[in-house]
């Protein structure tokens, strides 16, 4: 990313695949922003290396500052924090919220048996397939970024209606 000239958001830890990638962008002479909320400061848990340490009031308001400063998501191998805030990211984009490409860095196939949902969510009309290249997957960084260049679908317009139009 650092020699893309692609900055980073992230959640503004210092442990675990995130706090890697943030000292190998910083390493890499690259920009890392780190959102954190003070619950998790005071923990100890933010990246103080940081140039750019936002540190917000609740993981809502991480969320919604996180989102408005990237132009797309990735979410690499990871737990249930992962996975609400990409499942989020996406149903945004499906909802018009933004426009803004969502991507699975999918290493050894961490990430198959939600691609696998995905696809029988479309078999079984649970989402449209004219949303599912919302979410690309790659177990390759260089073409799941090369992907995200790329804009999602546009929304269905008619995913937020009024009660007076239902």
């Amino acid at each position: 990313m650092a020699r893309r000239g692609i900055g980073l958001v992230f959640g503004g830890g210092n442990v675990g695949l995130m706090g890697v990638i943030a000292d190998a962008m910083l390493a890499a002479g690259g920009h890392a922003i780190g959102v954190i909320p003070h619950a998790l400061v005071a923990r100890e848990l933010a990246h103080r290396a940081l140039p750019d340490l936002r540190i917000v009031n609740s993981m809502h308001e991480r969320k919604a500052m996180m989102a408005g400063l990237a132009d797309a998501f990735i979410a690499m191998p990871g737990g249930f924090g992962t996975f609400e805030e990409f499942c989020e990211v996406v149903t945004w984009t499906q909802l018009g919220v933004h426009r803004k490409p969502c991507g699975l860095l999918n290493v050894g196939g961490f990430y198959d048996p939600l691609i696998e949902l995905f696809d029988r969510a479309v078999a079984e009309g649970f989402i449209k397939a004219e949303n599912r290249p919302i979410v690309v997957a790659h177990a390759d960084p260089a073409a799941l970024l090369d992907a995200l260049t790329q804009p999602p679908p546009l929304p269905e317009v008619e995913w937020i209606r009024t009660l007076d139009e239902a």
